[in-house]
């Protein structure tokens, strides 16, 4: 049986963590990118279907061609962070089920027109969004998630003539707490939750 996290890692992953509008110019390394994925890959999707894929964002070449896909408010921010993570999902991800799922023919529940697998793949691609998320917090990296973007621009300059389509970005890097906005309210349990 799984044992709780002790009360450091709890605040560390969700209740002192914030979500960061600046970081410091701490360098984020290939290595930790690579550790951030080789953790959050381990989280569960429907049929181990994995369909998300991570464009991550770190040379100034690659980006001047986001640059144009954000919204103003964003742009300072995500110019500044050392690293955007373009969180995606492949539309044709069950390709990869005879690899992901063997012991069916789980390809076959997704097989025909890519309409039949926007919601599979929107869903668990989000889901894996959230766990890259909480995947840097564990590392020591802070995370800026957020919208405000033309997705049919980063579709465009990252994606075109493939299935993958853009979902979010996060910024990641070490966050500068000057950047940090006072901390929001939260509903209570009895706000957003009933057990039936």
């Amino acid at each position: 049986m799984s044992q709780s996290l002790d009360a450091a890692a709890l605040d560390q992953l969700f209740r002192t963590a914030r979500s960061q509008n600046a970081f410091t110019d701490a360098p984020v390394s290939d290595e930790q990118l690579h550790a951030l994925y080789d953790l959050l890959k381990w989280g569960p999707t429907a049929a181990n279907g994995t369909p998300a894929r991570f464009v991550f964002v770190t040379s100034p070449e690659a980006k001047a061609k986001l640059k144009p896909a954000l919204s103003a408010n964003n742009e300072g921010k995500t110019m500044s962070a050392p690293v955007t993570v373009i969180i995606a999902h492949d539309l044709d991800f069950h390709e990869q089920l005879p690899k992901l799922f063997p012991h069916t023919d789980a390809k076959a529940w997704f097989d025909g027109p890519q309409e039949g697998r926007v919601e599979a793949a929107f869903r668990n691609g989000s889901l894996q969004g959230a766990y890259l998320i909480l995947a840097a917090r564990a590392l020591g990296l802070d995370a800026g998630p957020m919208s405000g973007f033309d997705n049919a621009k980063v579709d465009e300059a990252f994606f075109a003539d493939t299935s993958i389509k853009s979902n979010f970005l996060v910024n990641l890097g070490h966050g500068d707490p000057a950047g940090v906005f006072d901390r929001l309210p939260r509903l209570s349990f009895d706000e957003a939750a009933r057990i039936v």
